[in-house]
């Protein structure tokens, strides 16, 4: 049985402006970890590998949170669990400011990662306080700000870090987390739940689409440290066949399935999700390796970047990703889908193999982590709108939300990847990966988005989808 309530209360600029503050802060803790990554690495004795599984915990956590944060606001209201997955995140950067090694600092991303979840249940509050023309006036207002704080973090973790600690680095822009969830507690009104169905949340599709990225990142990061302890590979992979098996059995009988699989059967639905992956490959690669490479010594083949200065070199990458929306928006209503994402995957794949053939200078970096920013938001703002317009409205979500799980999966297989790439090409004795492994990563990224050109042609041109 369906119950719709009544509608909620409209709200004033007071209120919009907490949910605006809670977005730059939530998008400035985001992003701390991807321009200091060589830092944090050095001051935790890790490997590559481990460093890749730092990089992406965060949002293998948002994945699973996310379809569950929808589900649970409908049930309870968008306000009281946006207030309490919030408190989890504040509970994780605080761990990851007080962590004294990688097991806890990687316990508070994951707590951190409840922030994915929280941002669409944001948007929905928006929709649910304001009359339509305002709402998109302000989720353009919340999603420029999270933009903005992610660039704010960029900038600024590096300068924290090497000035204060890099416990300060996750605890200033925690502070900010915090006085903002309290803003929003106090300014936005409740908002009744808008639908009651019976329909459960998928606990056990959860638990088994849990163990299924774990299992996969643990036999991606470890799988070259595994080689000489084949059982245990072996062991790892079996397991991994077992919670992915058992997920798509649960997810196919499920009455309200967490990812309804049924959805890849359509073709639009279908063409996105492997679009998206191949794609999200080709781009973690780039956003893994560059900072890396500006990481390493002067007196060899790198740079000898500090934390402050790979924030300042990747901001033109986020400049590019933050225009990328608009552009790909503007040529999806002009060209259609498939010449938005041709031009995305060809710009990618250039941008790709111009940093495995020229990478002894800055601004080739530079330029070349620009163009992959640039083209992956082309591609994937491009797949959102294309899966989103090709399926009924009831089932925008659910097939939305499908993409966005395999875009966490693609990125955190090409990052695990790279990162072992980069641990099987370091000399025993050393901590400098040697060269041709960032070549061989760029290289297989290119190779990878390459790939995407063969599902690309197979699309709708998709002007009117």
């Amino acid at each position: 049985m369906t119950t719709t309530h009544a509608p909620a209360p409209p709200i004033g600029k007071a209120a919009v402006g907490a949910l605006g503050a809670l977005a730059v802060a939530t998008g400035a803790l985001e992003s701390v970890v991807t321009p200091t990554l060589p830092l944090l690495q050095g001051e935790l004795d890790m490997s590559p590998a481990e460093g890749a599984l730092l990089s992406i915990v965060l949002l293998v956590t948002g994945a699973l949170i996310t379809p569950i944060a929808g589900k649970l606001g409908d049930r309870y209201g968008g306000k009281r669990v946006v207030v309490r997955l919030m408190a989890v995140v504040c509970a994780g950067g605080l761990v990851s400011a007080l962590a004294p090694n990688l097991p806890v600092l990687l316990l508070g991303q994951v707590l951190q990662g409840a922030m994915v979840g929280a941002l669409p249940l944001s948007f929905i509050l928006v929709r649910a306080h304001l009359p339509a023309g305002e709402s998109k006036v302000a989720i353009g207002v919340v999603s420029g700000l999270f933009v903005g704080g992610a660039m704010a973090g960029t900038l600024a973790a590096g300068p924290v870090a090497e000035g204060l600690s890099r416990h300060w680095m996750f605890a200033l822009p925690t502070f900010a987390v915090i006085g903002a969830t309290v803003l929003v507690h106090r300014l936005m009104p409740h908002d009744p739940p808008r639908r009651t169905d019976g329909a459960g949340i998928d606990w056990p599709g959860l638990v088994l689409l849990s163990g299924t990225l774990v299992t996969l990142m643990l036999v991606l990061g470890l799988g070259a440290d595994l080689v000489v302890q084949p059982l245990v590979l072996l062991g790892l992979v079996v397991l991994l066949a077992a919670f992915g098996t058992g997920w798509v059995a649960v997810e196919r009988r499920a009455a309200s399935p967490m990812v309804d699989l049924r959805m890849l059967t359509r073709p639009a639905v279908g063409k996105s999700c492997v679009l998206t992956f191949l794609i999200c490959v080709g781009t973690s690669a780039a956003t893994y390796l560059v900072p890396q490479l500006f990481a390493v010594p002067a007196d060899t083949y790198g740079f000898g970047a500090s934390a402050t200065g790979i924030g300042f070199f990747l901001l033109p990458g986020a400049l590019a990703a933050s225009l990328a929306g608009p552009i790909s928006g503007i040529g999806v209503r002009r060209l259609g889908s498939r010449a938005v994402v041709t031009a995305g995957v060809l710009l990618m794949a250039v941008g790709l193999l111009g940093l495995a053939a020229a990478h002894t200078e800055i601004w080739h970096l530079v330029v070349g982590k620009a163009l992959v920013a640039l083209a992956n938001g082309l591609c994937v703002t491009a797949m959102v709108t294309r899966t989103a317009t090709s399926v009924d409205l009831g089932d925008t979500g659910i097939a939305t939300g499908l993409v966005l799980v395999t875009r966490v999966i693609g990125f955190a297989v090409g990052v695990q990847v790279t990162g072992a790439i980069l641990t099987a090409g370091t000399p025993t004795g050393s901590k400098i990966p040697a060269e041709s492994a960032f070549v061989a990563g760029f290289i297989l990224a290119a190779a990878v988005t390459a790939l995407s050109l063969l599902v690309v042609r197979t699309m709708s041109k998709g002007v009117k989808e």
